[in-house]
């Protein structure tokens, strides 16, 4: 089994906020993250999928072809939107990193699957010091 991983980049903003909870309660536990007028970030995401090399190109699959993907069904979505307000996947969810790396795994795997390899694992970075691994339910 060989891994291929690709890198794509996209910012967003989003908010961190509980509506059941009060503002303060809020900001208690999410800090500057719940703030009213929202904040962004510059999120770089690592889509690893597994195969077997082809005997004819030598690729799991073509990596090129794997970026188109990534930017077509997730980057077109995301890059430069709300992720609490904009983006059809994300609603009704808590837009937090976790639950986006998750709503990502869920609108790319079906696609990735009809590449012919298995989608090993999502990392989502956030920030410099934030970042979240998934390998699927």
């Amino acid at each position: 089994m060989v891994y291929l991983t690709r890198v794509e980049h996209f910012n967003a903003a989003h908010k961190l906020y509980n509506e059941s909870w009060t503002a303060e309660k809020n900001e208690e536990v999410f800090g500057k993250c719940a703030n009213a007028n929202w904040h962004g970030h510059n999120y770089e995401l690592h889509v690893t999928v597994k195969g077997e090399p082809s005997k004819e190109t030598g690729f799991v699959c073509n990596a090129k072809e794997l970026g188109s993907l990534i930017k077509q069904v997730i980057v077109e979505q995301v890059d430069h939107r709300n992720l609490n307000l904009d983006v059809p996947f994300m609603k009704g969810k808590f837009t937090s990193a976790e639950n986006l790396t998750i709503a990502i795994w869920d609108e790319l795997r079906p696609h990735v699957e009809q590449m012919g390899v298995q989608l090993h694992k999502l990392m989502l970075r956030e920030t410099r010091n934030i970042y979240v691994e998934y390998y699927g339910a």
